[in-house]
């Protein structure tokens, strides 16, 4: 199975890939962020490196749908190539900090690379205002991640809904604002049990 975890920044989703890797005896891939050569870039000035960091991002999940094809385990994944494509290099595009010749260049990688692509198994989403997507940046520490816009997080959370209210693939919601798996033992047993409920019909 390819179980994958999406939301926005300080959503969650490396501490959830973690703990469900454990649980359920899967194996976890993550995000990579901390050997990223753009990020800190990106974040100091998002208008300059904005197509560097999207076509990073890029190569490195298709390298990973690549490696998930080659591999007879479950997998948990950390973002997904989709919110690369349908999300973040859109609202760059939409705040005018990604040119439109970058974006369309981009666009048109993407879509050769969309032809060997396929949904995972089930899409596990983590919901989260702004509030309290600050707070968790603000509690991991990274200093790169100090200049994060306000702004630049809204217009995320905006297209992360447009994308999940179209989702075609079989789609799991949890509320982060309320549901704090990390926090208390018995919110991430509710989240085991709507996992178990989609992928294996129990607990329905």
């Amino acid at each position: 199975m390819h179980i994958a975890v999406a939301g926005n920044i300080g959503s969650g989703k490396t501490t959830l890939t973690g703990m469900l890797a454990k649980h359920f005896g899967w194996e976890a891939m993550y995000e990579s962020v901390e050997n990223n050569p753009y990020l800190a870039s990106f974040y100091e000035d998002m208008q300059r490196w904005s197509f560097n960091i999207q076509v990073y991002f890029l190569n490195s999940r298709f390298r990973q749908v690549i490696e998930l094809r080659k591999k007879k385990k479950d997998v948990i994944q950390d973002r997904t190539i989709y919110e690369d494509a349908y999300i973040f290099a859109p609202n760059l595009h939409d705040m005018q900090l990604m040119p439109t010749r970058d974006f369309e260049n981009y666009t048109s990688l993407f879509e050769l690379m969309a032809q060997f692509l396929e949904y995972p198994d089930l899409l596990i989403y983590l919901k989260a205002d702004i509030p309290t997507l600050v707070a968790q940046i603000n509690k991991r520490g990274r200093e790169y991640e100090n200049t994060i816009r306000i702004d630049y997080l809204q217009h995320l959370n905006e297209k992360y809904e447009q994308w999940i209210s179209n989702y075609p693939g079989k789609l799991l919601v949890i509320d982060v604002n309320t549901i704090k798996f990390a926090e208390r033992a018995e919110d991430f047993g509710v989240v085991i049990e709507k996992i178990n409920a989609e992928l294996f019909g129990l607990f329905k």
